[in-house]
């Protein structure tokens, strides 16, 4: 399952707004408001895509990914993606990306898409629950899958793509801001906990400050004993070495791009079930995506649905690896939580989710649709070849990302629910 990225042309310098008049044609005559309408079938020939775009102009969108650079190896997402509409297009379609979001932060991103200023962006609306309830709720419900670092992975983000496609109100989150989702539930990965000491009994964790990654880590914290400290994780770092705080609630994506288990290197999971809170990102075009010609938004949305989420598992999966290595670097790995201290971990989010439904901010039978769905896409994932070749403490030794080609597995969870949304006559 190997296929190799090749490095994007950009089409052209100019401003994604003005490029993007000249894409959708303009006030021009009936034969150019044609070329703007027509589009293509999903999987399509190149030949018949090629007719389709012959008499559209290039268009340059504003893309803002997650990665700090294209040197990362999360970037595979951004690149993967990238590659992808630019060949599907034949070099139509280009990018001006700012890495780092370096155009808007997460807390003003929303607004920059529907000004313009950004295209298509990696956001984070956990971070605005009152803003993104729906969103928020299923933040809290990623734990219906097992923990393997590729398998478990896989069929998570498979579950809950499958999911946010099928759930009006989620999709209403998007719609109402002016957003169009690309990808509107992404599940950025197990949780880990991570700590500059060996934290494995309730008296090791009774009293620690621990640094949360989002509210629904507070009562898991509280549960063990620990004091949950709200906090960036660009000050977790520092925090870490000066022992302000003895841990992190941290995803292997995150820790892997950012070095943060050189100062916590010892890393707990749980022995069968997954830490809650996978489920933070979406993936988005802003207000000017609807101006583009059909087939240039059916481009995008395909290359989103397959490779930027065939990117998105890869460079999760192989940021891991690299903190898992950071952590032995340091003298640290992965050490096991006395049963107790699980026990209260998990007792406490099965509680959470009671507690969701009781308020009625989902519907009751929602945790029983996603077990269900997390076993059947586990069977897919299983079906389609994918494996955990080793232990997670030894991620970096057996997986390769080079090797590893989760497409397949994209255009399953593409015809099982995203298709009715693509962009249409």
């Amino acid at each position: 399952m190997k296929r190799k990225n090749k490095h994007l042309v950009w089409a052209s310098i100019l401003p994604a707004s003005l490029m993007l008049l000249a894409g959708c044609g303009g006030a021009a005559g009936d034969g150019d408001d044609q070329a703007a309408t027509a589009g293509f079938e999903f999987g399509a020939p190149q030949d018949d895509v090629d007719a389709v775009l012959a008499d559209l102009d290039p268009v340059t969108l504003t893309f803002q990914p997650y990665s700090g650079s294209n040197a990362e190896t999360m970037s595979l997402a951004e690149k993967a993606f990238m590659d992808a509409v630019e060949e599907r297009s034949n070099g139509q379609i280009g990018f001006e990306v700012a890495w780092g979001q370096s155009i808007a932060g997460y807390s003003e991103l929303d607004d920059a898409l529907t000004d313009g200023r950004v295209d298509i962006a990696y956001t984070v609306p956990v971070y605005f629950p009152d803003e993104y309830p729906k969103l928020d709720a299923y933040n809290k419900l990623g734990i219906y899958t097992s923990n393997a670092p590729v398998t478990g992975e896989a069929a998570l983000q498979a579950q809950m793509t499958e999911a946010g496609w099928n759930d009006p109100e989620l999709l209403e989150e998007f719609s109402q801001k002016g957003l169009t989702p690309l990808n509107p539930l992404v599940a950025s990965g197990n949780y880990w906990a991570a700590c500059n000491a060996e934290n494995t009994t309730l008296d090791d964790w009774e009293g620690n400050q621990v640094r949360i990654g989002g509210s629904v880590q507070t009562p898991i914290a509280e549960s063990i004993g620990a004091s949950p400290v709200s906090m960036e994780y660009g000050e977790a770092f520092e925090a870490l070495q000066r022992g302000t705080v003895d841990c992190t609630f941290i995803q292997g994506l995150v820790a892997g791009s950012t070095g943060m288990l050189e100062a916590a290197p010892n890393v707990s999971l749980l022995s069968e079930e997954r830490f809650t809170g996978a489920v933070t990102a979406a993936h988005v075009a802003g207000s000017s995506f609807e101006q583009l010609p059909l087939a240039y938004q059916q481009i995008i949305f395909d290359a989103a649905g397959v490779d930027w989420f065939h990117g998105q598992l890869n460079g999760m999966i192989a940021s891991s690896a690299d903190a898992l290595q950071d952590a032995r670097d340091a003298g640290g790995g992965v050490v096991e939580l006395e049963p107790e201290v699980e026990d209260r971990i998990i007792t406490t989010q099965h509680q959470i989710i009671d507690d969701l439904v009781e308020d009625g901010l989902i519907e009751s039978d929602l945790p029983d649709r996603l077990t269900e769905s997390g076993e059947r896409w586990t069977g897919v994932v299983e079906e389609l070849g994918y494996s955990d070749d080793g232990e997670i403490s030894d991620l970096n030794e057996w997986y390769d990302p080079e090797e590893t080609d989760f497409r397949p597995l994209a255009e399953e969870v593409m015809k099982e629910s995203a298709l009715e949304h693509r962009p249409s006559e």
